[in-house]
């Protein structure tokens, strides 16, 4: 899928800035009638990203396998900045806006990567499951360790604007 990163260890510096760990193009059949990008392949696209991520903290497919846990999304919000189309090379910038005992909460900015426009971007709650028990579980340790010192690099940056947001109608007509 385009994951060029390491796992991360707690006790090694993570990088200073949002994460790069994500690249993808844009495929043909994600293009809908309207000739550009349809909404549920943003949200793939981000999906892709987000297991990058997970596989780069080491909670990826392998943990969920050993460990019988796994992150859910409960929360997502996306915003479509920009259209685009089939053959757009696309990468994805990963910053950690938070996290407590049992939740991750991520951002993720969707750049076209010929001209630096950012295209689209999301902000995913998730939630670490017990897979036996199917119920909200802690995160171990080492885990929340190696999310913690991610996370601690990126409480410098400052909050995406896009973070937070929510949906309703403005006052006026359109």
């Amino acid at each position: 899928m385009g994951h060029t990163g390491t796992m991360i260890d707690a006790p090694s510096a993570p990088p200073p800035g949002p994460l790069a760990l994500h690249r993808e193009t844009v495929r043909p059949e994600w293009i809908d009638y309207n000739g550009h990008m349809n909404v549920a392949y943003y949200v793939l696209a981000f999906d892709h990203a987000t297991e990058t991520l997970f596989e780069t903290l080491g909670i990826g497919e392998d943990y969920v396998r050993a460990a019988k846990c796994s992150l859910f999304v409960v929360d997502m919000h996306v915003t479509y900045e920009q259209e685009l189309v089939a053959g757009d090379r696309l990468r994805f910038e990963t910053q950690i806006l938070g996290h407590d005992r049992k939740r991750l909460h991520l951002f993720h900015r969707m750049i076209r990567d010929t001209d630096g426009v950012l295209a689209a971007t999301t902000e995913v709650l998730t939630l670490h499951v017990n897979m036996d028990l199917r119920r909200a579980a802690p995160f171990s340790d080492d885990v929340r360790a190696r999310i913690a010192a991610l996370a601690d690099a990126h409480a410098r940056l400052s909050r995406p604007p896009q973070a937070g947001r929510t949906i309703a109608l403005g006052r006026g007509e359109a």
